[in-house]
């Protein structure tokens, strides 16, 4: 049996602008500078964001404030899933993928209901992992938990820290929704909606070259 272990933000769901304005919000709390905050939010996990930005802070407290407005934002934000998201998901077998995300379980069933993906058994964030991405833990652990082998899973990425996650954990790893190849990626497609075919061609075992 195939696995396919998605990222979230960027690969399924269209958040670039929620994050954006949360951070902005956030910054802008602590009196700094909000791209600058953001360009280090995108590389990072909450807490080591904070440890980079704000380090006299008082990490706890930093990160209430970003799940109040993470929170929010899930409420009130507009969102919306990529295309080829919802008839790449509903096609998948069930138990043959999970969603491995830097972000928190609450708020990604938020986000699904929202745009009316369906939600996988299996959700692995922030939460549940020490190590988040680029280490290769977080991928390793959805495996793990679909009693899957790491060579039987595909994971589909947008983010360099996610894609190198993958490859250290010994799976093929594809990019979407990006004009140029990750480095490292097995093979790459422009949109979400390219690769849809070959998603299901590889969960289903017909794909005669993952790692074309």
């Amino acid at each position: 049996m195939k696995y396919v272990l998605f990222d979230v933000d960027g690969t399924l769901i269209d958040a670039v602008s929620n994050q954006r304005r949360v951070w902005g919000t956030w910054a802008e709390r602590y009196g700094l500078d909000a791209d600058e905050v953001y360009q280090v939010a995108l590389r990072t996990r909450p807490m080591e964001t904070f440890a980079q930005v704000a380090a006299d802070q008082d990490p706890r407290e930093c990160l209430a404030t970003l799940h109040e407005l993470e929170d929010e934002d899930v409420r009130a934000g507009v969102y919306a899933a990529f295309d080829g998201a919802s008839e790449l998901l509903h096609g998948l077998p069930p138990g043959s993928w999970a969603l491995v995300t830097s972000n928190y379980e609450h708020r990604v069933r938020g986000r699904f209901l929202r745009t009316g993906l369906p939600v996988p058994g299996l959700i692995v964030d922030a939460a549940a992992v020490e190590e988040g991405k680029p280490s290769p833990v977080p991928y390793l652990r959805a495996a793990e938990q679909l009693g899957a082998e790491p060579g039987d899973c595909l994971v589909i990425e947008d983010a360099a820290s996610g894609v190198r996650s993958g490859l250290r954990a010994g799976m093929t790893v594809w990019g979407v929704n990006a004009a140029a190849g990750v480095e490292g990626v097995h093979r790459h497609f422009a949109s979400l909606r390219e690769a849809v075919p070959h998603i299901l061609a590889f969960a289903s075992g017909t794909h005669r070259n993952a790692a074309a």
